[in-house]
């Protein structure tokens, strides 16, 4: 998320919600992004994690004969038939990686990355994919992993099978993606759940601070109690589990003159909201987020939640005392409360929208001219920016059937 060369109307803004890499880079610490419903939003995230999950586990968890779990793009006789593309751009000890591939179900077709070490970008390797021939076009003696593409199958990313076989750049890019990026959806909270769970019940600096998100959140919770987790696989895939943990909120008692005389303890599952369930289970990504200057990307971030609850969490990552590592949110929201020119400058706000052949387009806020006095909201209603649902006439819906 790179800072665009602007000027917010609230300047505070521009000293918060950026920070700078180097004299030549600064970075956005979030960004918002906006769009009717099926104009893509959630298809982002799916992308980008399958990206990641790709990258770490094709070399060991995939099978010659399996497809790619990829998609086409169907609405075009054009696209149908071409591979998917994919490529990210990230910072890694102090160096721009880019890393990229594109594939299609049956093999991959194009690999590459390079690195800027000091000032000047350098190949690390490149292959590619003719006819049904493949080779590694090349391969720099930095990388050091002669004599390992021949290892790599056709339907496998050399960076992984590189990983695999203790190639030291490699391990360290797939490693920087497992433990610093997270791509989650705000309508798994079991899977958040198992988190929390397992930082309140270690007794260190998350939990203490877990606890004091939640109580600062104004859930009346003023006590947790747990127990340690476990954790019951239900499918194959890991990304699912169900936990027997019991987690208990504490509230206060109190008598008929006001005065608190207890704490009273209810059942997380079967006794508190979905809104409070959703906090609690998200709390430990937070704080884990923010205290080791990850990377968030949250699809459905406002679901279940109240909008100033889904502020208080964006303004965390703004805080320079709640945010001095520098962690990045981005997030897909419904929720225009947040349009607001006092929270975001206008390149940490996007939008997805599909265009008449059905393809979806992301743009940026910052691509527009706007006053300084605008409403971010207000257009965005109004459709000034695009992006918005186009409903058609409801009136006769349930009007009288026809004789």
């Amino acid at each position: 998320m790179v800072a665009a060369n602007i000027v917010a109307k609230e300047r505070e803004l521009d000293d918060n919600n950026v920070f700078a890499v180097d004299d030549d880079l600064r970075l956005l610490k979030s960004a918002a992004i906006y769009g009717a419903n099926a104009s893509g939003k959630s298809n982002l995230a799916k992308a980008l994690s399958f990206m990641k999950w790709f990258m770490i586990n094709s070399s060991k968890d995939t099978q010659s004969t399996e497809k790619i779990g990829v998609e086409p793009f169907e609405l075009s006789t054009e696209t149908e038939v071409q591979p998917s593309f994919f490529e990210i751009v990230f910072l890694l000890d102090a160096k721009k990686y880019r890393y990229g591939f594109e594939a299609n179900q049956k093999r991959i077709i194009s690999e590459w990355l390079s690195y800027v070490p000091n000032t000047n970008k350098t190949a690390l390797f490149e292959r590619v994919s003719e006819g049904n021939s493949r080779k590694l076009k090349y391969l720099s003696k930095k990388f050091k992993a002669e004599g390992i593409y021949p290892k790599t199958r056709s339907n496998a990313l050399f960076l992984s099978v590189a990983a695999q076989f203790n190639v030291e750049i490699a391990e360290r890019i797939l490693d920087w993606l497992t433990k610093k990026v997270n791509i989650v959806s705000g309508l798994d909270d079991q899977v958040h759940l198992i988190h929390t769970v397992s930082y309140l019940a270690k007794n260190n600096d998350n939990r203490s601070e877990i606890i004091q998100l939640i109580k600062q959140l104004d859930l009346g919770i003023k006590q947790i109690r747990i127990k340690q987790a476990e954790i019951i696989p239900m499918e194959q895939s890991s990304y699912h589990f169900k936990t027997e943990s019991s987690i208990k909120t504490g509230h206060q008692r109190f008598d008929k003159k006001g005065n608190s005389v207890s704490i009273k303890f209810f059942d997380l599952e079967n006794q508190e909201s979905e809104g409070t369930k959703k906090i609690i289970s998200i709390a430990g990504l937070l704080v884990d987020t923010l205290k080791y200057g990850k990377i968030l990307i949250f699809d459905e971030l406002d679901a279940r939640l109240h909008p100033l609850i889904s502020k208080a969490i964006v303004e965390l990552f703004h805080s320079r005392k709640t945010n001095s590592n520098n962690a990045q949110l981005i997030f897909m929201t419904d929720d225009t409360n947040l349009l607001s020119n006092k929270i975001f400058r206008r390149d940490q706000i996007w939008f997805t929208e599909k265009n008449k052949y059905g393809a979806t387009d992301l743009y940026s806020l910052v691509e527009y001219k706007i006053q300084n006095d605008a409403s971010f909201e207000s257009d965005y209603i109004k459709g000034r920016y695009g992006a918005i649902p186009f409903i058609g006439d409801l009136s006769q819906l349930l009007g009288e059937p026809n004789a």
